[in-house]
């Protein structure tokens, strides 16, 4: 996958990590980076196009594929986190609040652009999943169940898309230094080196990128049943 003249989707573009990918697309020299947005007057980055998208309204993801006909690179970035475990009374609002956003809206979109990466030589299609992916805490339990269910559907879509001969790219990583984790005191990584070892990644033809330590030590802890443990969330 070259990156160079390449024609690149990101979800969620207007702010944090989306917004980060859309800089560094356009610096590898993408043709065309179409900055997703709900409100596409937020996209403020010189360069993109903004253009209107809720993941999770159906309308709106299948008025960008008609719109946006010419992508090669689908970038699933678009996500909400919210604290909270499940034996809240606000558990269940909790759970399918996010369950929207950070697993229908990647199905959302990826089942609507499918077709047109197909269409285009393949292509490849990124979504950004999360350390949680594996693990689970009281604090972020909800979430954490949303992107260990868009992992489990990255790697269905990963199989189901082979055959068209598009990439399909998960990425884990630990904590970013970005508004979703802005209260928290952990330590975080950059958005900037995430997303330039993602698009090497992405480049080099993997399957899979892991962007940090903890996320590394997380994977390599499976076997071992690293998941039985709770981590800490300040």
């Amino acid at each position: 996958m070259k990156l160079e003249g390449s024609v690149v989707l990101v979800t969620g573009a207007n702010r944090g990590l989306g917004l980060e990918f859309s800089k560094q697309l356009l610096a590898r020299g993408a043709a065309k980076v179409y900055a997703a947005a709900r409100n596409p007057a937020s996209v403020t980055l010189p360069g993109v196009v903004p253009i209107r998208l809720d993941v999770t309204k159906p309308e709106e993801v299948a008025e960008a594929a008609r719109a946006c006909g010419d992508v090669t690179v689908l970038i699933n970035n678009a996500g909400i986190g919210r604290l909270g475990g499940f034996l809240g009374e606000d558990a269940d609002a909790l759970l399918r609040e996010q369950l929207e956003t950070n697993l229908f809206g990647v199905l959302n979109t990826s089942r609507a652009f499918a077709g047109t990466l197909g269409r285009n030589g393949g292509g490849a299609l990124v979504n950004i999943l999360s350390i949680v992916s594996w693990i689970n805490t009281p604090a972020i339990a909800a979430y954490s169940v949303s992107k260990a269910a868009a992992w489990s559907l990255t790697n269905g879509l990963r199989h189901e898309l082979r055959a068209q001969g598009t990439q399909v790219l998960g990425f884990h990583a630990g904590f970013i230094d970005t508004d979703l984790v802005r209260d928290l005191d952990v330590p975080k990584t950059t958005p900037e080196e995430v997303v330039r070892l993602t698009l090497d990644a992405l480049e080099a033809g993997e399957e899979e990128v892991v962007v940090d330590e903890p996320s590394r030590e997380v994977k390599q802890g499976l076997s071992h049943g690293v998941y039985l443990t709770e981590i800490a969330v300040g």
